[in-house]
C-alpha cells in the first residue's frame, strides 16, 4: 500500500519545472566517490561549507533577494541564508545547520522553521541548530576537516572557506575538496540536464516573445523587461542568470554593454540592429542566449551577410562538437569560418591562413568562442591544473582550454562586432592591415556587432542543443512579422517631462 509521502522538491507551481532534493544527494554522492578515490584523503574525513550570508545594501537596512552561494548549492539546494553543511565522506552523510533565529523573527519572517522542518525539507539525514555545530562534529571524531578554498579561474576571486566558532580545535585541511567538487560540477547529472534543458527553453520561449514586440522607438531596457517578465510570469525564474545586454546600434559592439554605466537606456531607431543577451535562472541553474536581428523585423543585405557568418561559424562548431574535442581548436574554426565570409563580402582580402597567423579574427571576434555553464552562468572548472591560458588575442579571453567530454554543458557564441578601437588598431598594424579593406570595413562604423549563442550539452557522440529559438534570417523575419501581425505591445506616451 502506498504511503503517500510526498517527496521534497523545489517547484514554483504546476506550470514550472519539479526538482527532487535527490539531485543534491546524487551530488554529494559523486563528491563522495571522488574523495574516497583521493589518496590524500584520510578515512573518517568530513566535508564542511559554509553557504551564502545575508547583507544589506550599503549601510541601509534594505536587503536584496538571497541567491545562495554556488557550491553550497550545488551540495544541499538550500535557499535560505546563513546556513552551514557538512558531509561525512565515507558514509555520504549530509548535515545541515541552519541559524537560530529568536522567536521574534517571525513577527517579521513567519513562522520559524525547526531542525525537523528543515531536516525534512532538504531531505538530509541529521540537521541542528549552528549553535551545536562544533559539539555536532566533535562527537563524530573526524581525521580531518575538508573546508573550500581555491581560485575561480573566471572571476580570478577565491571561495570562502568555512569558519565557525570551535574550528581551531579540529585538523582543517583547505587544499584537498576544492579540485575535487570543482571537477564535480563540470560534469552534469541527468537531473541537472533536466534543469538546464527547463531554464533554456523557458528563456528561449522569453527571447521569442521579445522578437515579436520588439518595435522602433522602444527602449533598450523595455526588450530586458519584456525578457524578465515572460522568465518570472511564465517559468517562475525570479532571477536572472546576469545583467541583461540588450544593446541596440552601436551598442551592440560594446560585448557587457548593460552594466550601470550603460544601462539599456537608449531608444531603438528604426533599422538598428539588436544584441540581445538575455538568460533565466531557476533554482540557481543558469542559461545563456544572445539573439540578434533589426528592430524594424526586416535584415538589410549588409546584417544579412554579417549574421549569416556568424550563424555558418556556429553550426561549423556545432557539427564539429564531441567528446574529445579540443575547445581552442573549436574557437579557431569559428575565427576561420567567419574570416572567410567576411572575404566573400569584401571587408578582408588576401589569405586565410595569413590572417589567421597575425590573429585578424580577434580583431572582429576579441572574446572567446564560450564558457561552461551550470549554476553559474560562467561555470567553474575551466582551468583546471596543469592548463594554462593562451596568450594570444582571442585565445587569451578563453574561458577554457579543455577537451570536451560527455555531461559538459558549454555556450558556443561566436559573434562579429565593429569596434572602432580594434579596428584602428588593425589598420595602424601593419601586418594587420595588409588584409584589411579600409574603404568597406568604414561603411560599417556604426553597425554594432552580432553575436550568436547557444547553450550546449556534450553528448557521448556529440551535442545536444538546449536552446530553441529562431536563427536564420528567414525564421526570425517570420516570427517578427507574426507579432506585428497580433497585438502589438503598447508604448508608454510621451509626457510634459517634470522637472524637479
Amino acid at each position: 500500500m502506498a504511503s503517500g509521502r510526498v517527496e521534497p522538491a523545489f517547484c514554483r507551481g504546476s506550470h514550472t519545472m519539479v526538482v527532487p532534493m535527490l539531485m543534491f544527494k546524487q551530488n554529494r554522492d559523486r563528491l563522495c566517490e571522488r574523495l574516497r578515490k583521493n589518496s590524500k584523503v584520510p578515512k573518517g574525513a568530513i566535508v564542511v561549507l559554509q553557504g551564502g550570508e545575508s547583507f544589506t545594501r550599503h549601510c541601509s537596512d534594505h536587503e536584496p533577494v538571497f541567491r545562495q552561494e554556488s557550491y553550497f548549492h550545488w551540495m544541499f539546494g538550500v535557499e535560505e541564508s546563513d546556513f552551514y553543511g557538512a558531509l561525512e565522506v565515507d558514509t555520504g552523510k549530509a548535515i545541515l545547520f541552519p541559524p537560530l533565529l529568536p522567536d521574534e523573527y517571525a513577527v517579521w519572517m513567519g513562522k520559524l522553521l525547526t531542525e525537523e522542518d528543515f531536516r525534512v525539507r532538504y531531505e538530509v539525514d541529521e540537521c541542528h541548530f549552528q549553535t551545536k555545530i562544533s559539539d555536532v562534529l566533535k562527537a563524530k571524531s573526524p581525521s580531518m576537516l575538508l573546508t573550500l578554498h581555491g581560485l575561480n579561474t573566471d572571476s580570478s576571486k577565491h571561495s570562502r572557506e568555512a569558519a565557525f566558532d570551535g574550528i581551531s580545535e579540529f585538523t582543517v585541511n583547505n587544499e584537498l575538496l576544492h579540485p575535487e567538487i570543482a571537477e564535480c560540477r563540470v560534469f552534469k547529472s541527468d537531473l541537472e540536464l533536466e534543469v538546464l534543458r527547463y531554464t533554456n527553453r523557458i528563456s528561449s520561449e522569453a527571447h521569442k516573445s521579445v522578437m515579436r514586440n520588439v518595435r522602433p522607438g522602444m527602449f533598450e531596457y523595455q526588450l530586458e523587461s519584456l525578457f524578465h517578465h515572460y522568465c518570472y510570469f511564465q517559468g517562475g525564474l525570479r532571477n536572472l542568470s546576469y545583467t541583461c545586454i540588450c544593446g541596440s546600434g552601436d551598442n551592440g559592439s560594446v560585448l557587457h554593454y548593460g552594466h550601470a554605466g550603460a544601462p539599456n537606456s537608449k531608444q531603438l531607431d528604426n533599422g538598428d540592429m539588436c544584441l540581445l543577451d538575455m538568460g533565466g535562472e531557476y533554482y540557481c541553474y543558469a542559461s545563456d542566449i544572445t539573439c540578434s536581428y533589426p528592430c524594424n523585423g526586416k535584415f538589410t543585405d549588409k546584417q544579412k551577410g554579417i549574421y549569416n557568418a556568424v550563424l555558418k561559424a556556429s553550426r561549423a562548431v556545432m557539427a564539429a562538437i564531441k567528446p574529445g574535442v579540443s575547445w581552442v581548436a573549436m574557437h579557431q574554426l569559428a575565427e576561420r569560418v567567419q574570416l572567410e565570409e567576411l572575404r566573400s563580402q569584401g571587408l578582408v582580402q588576401g589569405d586565410v591562413d595569413e590572417m589567421m597567423k597575425v590573429n585578424l579574427g580577434a580583431i572582429f571576434m576579441p572574446h572567446g568562442l564560450g564558457h561552461f555553464m551550470g549554476i553559474d552562468t560562467h561555470d567553474v572548472g575551466g582551468y583546471p591544473e596543469g592548463t594554462e591560458r593562451i596568450d594570444q588575442p582571442g585565445l587569451r579571453s578563453l574561458r577554457t582550454v579543455r577537451n570536451l567530454d560527455h555531461r559538459m554543458v558549454i555556450t558556443i557564441e561566436p559573434g562579429i562586432y565593429f569596434i572602432n578601437t580594434l579596428l584602428d588598431q588593425a589598420l595602424a598594424n601593419p601586418d594587420q592591415a595588409r588584409f584589411m579593406c579600409r574603404e568597406v570595413v568604414d561603411t560599417y562604423r556604426g553597425f554594432g556587432g552580432v553575436r550568436i549563442e547557444d547553450d550546449i550539452a556534450v553528448t557521448e557522440d556529440g551535442m545536444e542543443c538546449l536552446t530553441v529559438v529562431p536563427r536564420t534570417v528567414e525564421e526570425i523575419e517570420e516570427l517578427m512579422a507574426e507579432g506585428r501581425r497580433g497585438q502589438q505591445v503598447p508604448l508608454p506616451q510621451e509626457t510634459e517631462k517634470m522637472v524637479i
